[in-house]
């Protein structure tokens, strides 16, 4: 099905961009893949390569604009493409710096942290790639949500903000501006996850959080050509947690 298309990955070396980067790989397309870590891009790519696949890893700081348009250049100068751009690193602030602290007593780092990381990264990635896709007149930017940008967090604000950003402003804004390129952007925003064992004991109506493999089967229809008419819009995938009585503030600090 992507037989020789170019996937462009951020937070590659892990959880949904790893799992990713090998099923877009079994269906024979290229992998560029993008991570902080050289140790977990090394492993990745092992991985991939070893089980038949084409796959390189470009050691990246995704908050940096600079180190991305890099990795862009040298994924075009090994694969000649960028067919599918889905960033995937980001995380909530709190966990990532080991800060939970209110939110009133939190260095601002702490919230600049997470802008940089989980909007800006996302983004510069998505511009990183357009510039090929213009090129190349076709292309597909999967951005990947969180309940949490729908939901909000008491102390993950810029991860919730961001992820609220990147489902409706970017997303659609991004879909108008690509139309002219033929570029599709478009968004999965999954509920618990069990990337972390944390997740697990999330609520859903389904009573379960989701196996990573099932995000990844709605990312790569997303990317597909049954989902060529999709722009603009996304998927919750979130076993319904959106819709779930609401339990008052008093109750929630129980």
């Amino acid at each position: 099905m992507f037989q020789n298309k170019t996937v462009f990955i951020t937070g590659g070396g892990s959880g949904i961009g790893l799992l990713s980067a090998k099923c877009f790989a079994k269906e024979g397309a290229n992998i560029a893949l993008l991570d902080i870590s050289q140790e977990a891009l090394d492993a990745a790519v092992k991985e991939i390569t070893e089980t038949g696949g084409k796959a390189i890893g470009i050691k990246t700081d995704v908050t940096k604009y600079e180190e991305v348009v890099a990795a862009k250049d040298k994924t075009v100068a090994a694969f000649g493409s960028i067919d599918i751009v889905l960033p995937c690193a980001g995380g909530a602030e709190c966990r990532m710096l080991d800060d939970h602290s209110e939110w009133k007593d939190q260095d601002i780092s702490v919230f600049e942290f997470g802008i940089d990381l989980n909007l800006k990264g996302a983004v510069y990635a998505a511009k990183a790639g357009l510039q090929q896709m213009a090129v190349q007149n076709s292309g597909v930017i999967i951005f990947l949500g969180s309940i949490t940008g729908v939901e909000g967090s008491e102390n993950n604000v810029a991860y919730a903000a961001s992820k609220s950003a990147l489902i409706n402003g970017v997303t659609k804004s991004l879909a108008q501006y690509g139309a002219q390129y033929n570029v599709r952007v478009t968004y999965v925003a999954p509920g618990p996850v069990l990337t972390r064992e944390a997740m697990a004991k999330m609520s859903t109506l389904m009573g379960r959080a989701a196996e990573t493999q099932e995000i990844v089967d709605m990312i790569m229809y997303l990317a597909s050509d049954k989902a060529a008419f999709v722009t603009g819009s996304g998927i919750l995938i979130d076993g319904g947690r959106n819709v779930m009585p609401k339990k008052s503030y008093k109750e929630l600090k129980k």
